[in-house]
């Protein structure tokens, strides 16, 4: 199985020197147009989208902690239409057996919002899944959104998160999953 791993910076993704990678950019917007232009041209057979993420204290969860993403949620659309496609689902092939490579990680929904505490209706929060896992769906690619935690969302100032520990947690569940697939 031809594997992308897929993240919007490259230290996210500085584990992963054996794999097919692509750093998407930060945010929705470039996540979007560089999934959906890298899947046009070169599709792989399968998307391990991995970076780290933030999460609402009241979670439970602690910096360092993993999750896979159950679905995405968009938080920054506040329009109200019928046809607004808001929420994607991870492929559930691809989903069940992520999960059972990682099964101390927590599975949960994660907000997409290009702002910190944008979310309200997700206990944890990134930039990019939504947009990734809509291009992903588009184009027929299976795709799963895993994260780990390195800040609460309550905690404003970035200089009080901690990159290294979530840059490690994703690694270190990165490696599990594309060796285990």
């Amino acid at each position: 199985m031809r594997i992308l791993v897929l993240a919007a910076t490259m230290p996210e993704l500085a584990w992963a020197t054996d794999h097919e990678v692509l750093a998407v950019g930060i945010g929705p917007v470039e996540a979007g147009i560089a999934t959906a232009a890298r899947l046009a041209n070169d599709p792989p057979d399968a998307i391990l989208h991995v970076g780290i993420a933030g999460a609402r204290r009241a979670s439970g969860l602690q910096i360092g902690d993993v999750v896979i993403g159950t679905e995405s949620h968009y938080s920054d659309l506040s329009a109200a239409a019928p046809t607004l496609v808001t929420t994607c689902q991870p492929d559930l092939g691809l989903l069940v057996r992520v999960s059972a490579l990682l099964p101390e990680a927590r599975q949960l929904p994660i907000a997409t919002t290009a702002m910190v505490g944008g979310s309200r209706d997700c206990e944890v929060e990134a930039m990019e899944g939504f947009a990734v896992l809509r291009a992903a769906a588009e184009a027929g690619i299976p795709c799963v959104e895993l994260r780990a935690i390195s800040n609460m969302v309550e905690e404003t100032d970035r200089a009080n998160w901690d990159f290294p520990a979530g840059l490690q947690a994703v690694a270190d569940a990165g490696r599990v999953v594309v060796d285990g697939l």
